[in-house]
């Protein structure tokens, strides 16, 4: 089963801001009396800009995709084999989330800034739940095993 986690559409109210800022400078433009193909390149413009800011709302970009055999950031995809840890890091941008790999070049960073707050820990419960069934392990509950199996 795929898991999409797409980033907090907050990231991107300064889209359609920006489009009825167009369409506020189209009906300056309007009113100052400047010919009617300059207002209608500006209020187009503005309209547009603001139907795909609403849409970027209603759809954020996608961050990362959850599969059963691979994790998927931002296009890269990595085999869950090739993960080691999952857990938290602090950069010059935030704390983030780091996928650590057998290379250590090659770790994933997803910012925490980027999703929305309520499902950061999800995202780090799913992380690790994904990772241990990938690699084959279980959570101890606790109890010793049979007395005949041999311990792995």
């Amino acid at each position: 089963m795929r898991t999409t986690y797409r980033m907090r559409s907050g990231r991107f109210l300064g889209i359609p801001a920006a489009g009825l800022i167009l369409l506020g400078v189209a009906a300056v433009l309007w009113g100052v009396g400047l010919p009617t193909a300059v207002v209608t390149v500006f209020a187009a413009l503005g309209g547009l800009v603001v139907l795909a800011g609403l849409w970027i709302l209603l759809r954020p970009p996608v961050l990362l995709k959850l599969g059963p055999d691979d994790v998927q950031v931002r296009g890269l995809r990595t085999p869950w084999t090739d993960i080691t840890e999952v857990g938290r890091t602090g950069t010059t941008q935030g704390e983030a989330i780091v996928l650590r790999t057998k290379r250590e070049e090659h770790s994933v960073l997803i910012p925490v800034h980027w999703l929305a707050p309520a499902r950061v820990d999800k995202l780090e419960t799913d992380l690790r739940e994904r990772l241990n069934a990938a690699n084959g392990y279980t959570i101890w509950d606790g109890t010793a095993g049979e007395p005949g199996d041999p311990a792995e």
